[in-house]
């Protein structure tokens, strides 16, 4: 058995086996079916069953040129391109220049949004000549096939968080654990949220869990927790949005589960928080890469501690962060203040605290 037979289910998509997935993908019908309900969301089934067959004749014209992962990748950093321009105000960054170009790290950054997070890092790393990175997403966002396509083929790499009995964990945290050590050995970098799900409220927190799963196979290797980590290229990144497309969306989220003890996801709604977050307007945004660990501390705790506060102190904060925290800044003009009354105004006064603290609480941490 080869060592890409033994990553088979977790791993992405190699060269020769892109243009069966994107087979895969037109011929399923919820993909197609996703699609139009994007495009056409008041549309009747019957318009559905009319407009499908000529969907999938376009999709085929328009991917058949597209045959392995570098032709994805060119396709991806060119439809970035038009998003940056259509949906920011320019995208800055820091820390890069300390990075080498030629040596693999493992990225983990705050966690604002499902797709953009590492499309956006990964935007900057290739146009200044840089490897992009293997992507981890959960399993919880892969519920439907067409999304597990699109994943590996844009290089993502599955993260089994349904596993729920106690052999299955450990099953799936060391083979986790052992494909990010071996995509590393392998020139390849990663990224990895620094907790599970995204910093709805604003407070970007290292798991110290993560840490740990990282060095699984660390342990198997009978490799120190310091040693292993320093081995790893750990880079703390921060990623800072001035506008969250999806802020109304989770304050309503939180209230929901604050109130009522839980909160339903319709049918759609993964794939339509991956699209507004694509198609809404982020206005400007910053990317800081931190210092890699080097020594990293005795316990994932003190860790986790260590790279929050490169995380925190590097987020890049915006007017509106500090409007949301009352805090007196010159940048914070009339214009901010009622843009942001605007997207109070939207929510219940019981939501409203959500959507403040989604923005007051990177300038609170920072202090």
């Amino acid at each position: 058995m080869t060592t890409q037979d033994i990553y088979q289910e977790i791993r992405p998509y190699n060269d020769d086996e892109v243009p069966a997935a994107i087979e895969r993908l037109i011929s399923d019908d919820e993909f197609i079916t996703a699609i139009l309900h994007y495009k056409f969301p008041s549309a009747s089934k019957f318009l559905f069953w009319l407009l499908a067959p000529l969907l999938r004749c376009k999709l085929r014209r328009s991917l058949s040129k597209i045959t392995t992962i570098e032709d994805v990748q060119l396709n991806v950093a060119t439809y970035l391109n038009k998003t940056v321009k259509k949906t920011t105000n320019g995208i800055t960054y820091t820390g890069l220049d300390k990075l080498d170009p030629n040596q693999a790290y493992l990225f983990v950054s705050n966690h604002r949004d499902i797709a953009m997070d590492p499309a956006l890092m990964n935007w900057v790393l290739y146009n200044n000549k840089m490897q992009t990175v293997r992507i981890a997403i959960g399993d919880n966002l892969l519920k439907k096939a067409c999304s597990t396509e699109l994943m590996k083929l844009n290089k993502s790499f599955i993260v089994k968080r349904s596993a729920k009995a106690p052999r299955q964990m450990l099953k799936a945290l060391g083979q986790l654990s052992a494909y990010i050590k071996h995509s590393l050995e392998t020139n390849n970098s990663i990224w990895i949220a620094q907790k599970e799900g995204r910093a709805k409220d604003g407070n970007d927190f290292t798991d110290p869990a993560i840490l740990k799963m990282f060095h699984v196979e660390g342990r198997k290797r009978k490799e120190s927790f310091p040693d292993y980590m320093n081995s790893l290229k750990i880079v703390p990144v921060s990623i800072s949005y001035e506008n969250d497309p999806l802020d109304v969306q989770k304050a309503k989220e939180l209230n929901a589960v604050a109130t009522l003890g839980s909160y339903e996801k319709g049918e759609f709604e993964d794939i339509d928080s991956i699209i507004k977050g694509i198609i809404g307007n982020k206005k400007r945004i910053h990317i800081h890469f931190g210092d890699v660990v080097t020594s990293a501390p005795e316990s994932a705790d003190l860790l986790a501690q260590e790279m929050d506060q490169q995380i925190t102190k590097n987020y890049h904060l915006f007017p509106i962060n500090y409007a949301a925290a009352n805090v007196d800044s010159d940048t914070v003009t009339e214009e901010v203040k009622q843009e942001l009354e605007t997207k109070l105004e939207q929510l219940s006064l019981q939501e409203q605290p959500y959507l403040r603290a989604l923005y007051a609480n990177p300038v609170k941490n920072a202090q």
